[in-house]
């Protein structure tokens, strides 16, 4: 699987410890940036990685800052983009099920890199249900329409 990261400084190490996980794996690792944990804003960084997931360039995206918030609210920006934060291994799979999230973030600041490297390897093994969760995706994607409608008029 091609998976697109970024992490701004605060989250340089715990990304860097996810992708030779990633590499190990087998997975191709398309690493954005930041390449250190020089002082850098995570909003770049997360709009890249996401707009390679939202154009098809990798399948699924990973991106780091402290909290893991600020890169998911850039990243949710992104049209197609369904990110979530995820604390733990649970959230990660609901997600993944329910919502048939693209992109997981995380927070270099709480998360070991054991506990991320789990909620990554669960973000990706999991399948999107479907069902009555596809009818509810289907109605994200309908507001996310509608607001870029409204945007360009």
């Amino acid at each position: 699987m091609r998976i697109a990261m970024g992490a701004d400084h605060a989250g340089f190490e715990l990304k860097e410890a996810v992708k030779s996980r990633l590499e190990a794996a087998g997975h191709e690792v398309d690493d954005v940036g930041t390449h250190s944990s020089e002082s850098t804003d995570y909003p770049p960084f997360a709009a890249e990685a996401a707009t390679l997931v939202a154009e098809g360039r990798a399948d699924r995206g990973v991106i780091v800052c402290g909290s893991g918030n600020g890169v998911a609210i850039v990243a949710n920006k992104v049209p197609g983009i369904r990110a979530v934060n995820a604390h733990d291994v649970a959230e990660a799979e609901m997600a993944r099920r329910h919502n048939d999230i693209n992109v997981v973030t995380l927070s270099g600041a709480r998360l070991a890199p054991d506990e991320a490297g789990r909620i990554v390897d669960e973000f990706l093994s999991e399948d999107f249900e479907g069902g009555r969760h596809e009818r509810r995706v289907g109605e994200i994607t309908t507001v996310e329409r509608a607001a870029a409608e409204r945007a360009t008029s």
